[in-house]
């Protein structure tokens, strides 16, 4: 089971800072997620300080196996300081530790009660209560969930469910049960939606209720999807030692799922060891990357080193809709979960060519870095195998 999870924010208005903090880290080996939405007192810079000092402290605290989530959120809650001019806390917080089996430990702590979704219905966990030992007026709640595929989990800050709050329409603001109308009617719409796609939804309609749709408070939206993997592998340079290209052209053509080929020596390898002509795309640009080019069973063929700089440099700018090879590379790996990289190790003279950008890496570095983007900055599970 893979878990889909994003998180889409909007800025107070008027405010340079995000007063909202979110934090997330996939552990591979653990086959574990964690995550922390917290809100800061306040909103601009000294929310966003108070906010992720204690998203990054739970997150430390919590992914340290000798101490549990329990533990962990108690320290956060009974350390967190009390303003001494509004008697509240400087930050309020949800954390999620869940794994890929789908056993969940969610603590919260001020931020509006998570929403639980399975088959468009709302489920109602228990829940155990914890007083905190230093303020009288601060409590955690503590739940144990078991999830299956298809089930939805969102977090939210009180920007979202406090929208529109003493406006025409909505006196009272959105409150969480106007935001469970507003999900149970987008996810009746579009059952499959991502949980990027989702959570900009909220965030956009939670706007739209203000007046004059000027945020009167930071939103955040955190959605997290249960469902089966979307799996890719993507073949870029020739295998170190050339008596095994037939055993790489094998593994790749059985691989279940989307396939995409970087680099004209390793579609040429392809090509050759599974019988399948390319027909190259005769409509390239100077100046610009080089189009792609079509193959049997490949779902995308590109040029190699240029397209994969090109894609890295699109992944780290949050660029998603430029229409060339490397834009199509970078929707290729953002549609999937699960990114393998099959990367071959035999130098290719061309890399070293001086009469190319000095800002060209090697595959292999390059890849690393792609591999590093994804797994931080879009949460994928991320392989590579060098040949």
């Amino acid at each position: 089971m893979f878990i889909d999870i994003d998180c889409s924010q909007m800025k107070k208005y008027n405010q340079n800072a995000y007063g909202d903090y979110f934090v997330s880290k996939r552990y591979p080996d653990e086959a574990r997620l964690i995550a922390v939405l917290s809100d800061g007192l306040g909103s601009g810079i000294k929310a966003n300080i108070l906010s992720c000092m204690t998203a990054t402290m739970l997150l430390r605290f919590i992914e340290n196996q000798q101490i549990s989530i329990r533990h962990a959120a108690e320290i956060v809650m009974n350390s967190l300081p009390v303003c001494k001019v509004r008697h509240i806390s400087y930050s309020t917080f949800s954390a999620i530790d869940v794994n890929d089996d789908g056993h969940a430990k969610i603590v919260e702590e001020g931020n509006p009660e998570f929403i639980w979704i399975r088959n468009n219905e709302v489920l109602q966990p228990e829940y155990e209560t914890i007083q905190s030992k230093t303020f009288k007026n601060r409590k955690m709640k503590i739940y144990k969930i078991d999830l299956k595929l298809g089930d939805r989990l969102i977090f939210c800050s009180d920007g979202v469910t406090q929208a529109g709050l003493g406006g025409g329409r909505l006196k009272l603001g959105l409150r969480r049960d106007g935001l469970i109308i507003l999900l149970k009617d987008k996810l009746a719409e579009h059952p499959d939606i991502s949980s990027s796609e989702l959570s900009q939804y909220l965030v956009n309609q939670a706007r739209n209720i203000e007046t004059d749709r000027n945020p009167k408070d930071d939103i955040s939206v955190c959605v997290l999807y249960f469902r089966e993997p979307r799996e890719s592998l993507v073949f870029t340079g020739p295998p170190y030692h050339q008596s095994k290209d037939a055993e790489y052209a094998k593994m790749f053509d059985n691989f279940k799922g989307k396939k995409a080929v970087c680099g004209g020596t390793t579609a040429n390898l392809i090509s050759r060891e599974l019988n399948k002509p390319i027909t190259m795309d005769t409509t390239i640009s100077i100046g610009k990357l080089p189009s792609c080019s079509y193959m049997e069973g490949v779902d995308l063929v590109t040029e190699g080193v240029l397209t994969l700089t090109k894609t890295l440099e699109y992944l780290e700018a949050g660029t998603t809709d430029i229409d060339n090879a490397a834009g199509k590379l970078v929707n290729f790996l953002l549609d999937s979960d699960c990114i393998n990289f099959m990367v071959g190790a035999k130098l290719n003279q061309a890399h070293y060519d001086p009469s190319l950008p000095v800002e060209i890496e090697i595959r292999k570095n390059i890849i690393k870095k792609i591999s590093e983007v994804l797994q931080n900055k879009y949460f994928k599970k991320v392989s590579i195998q060098y040949m």
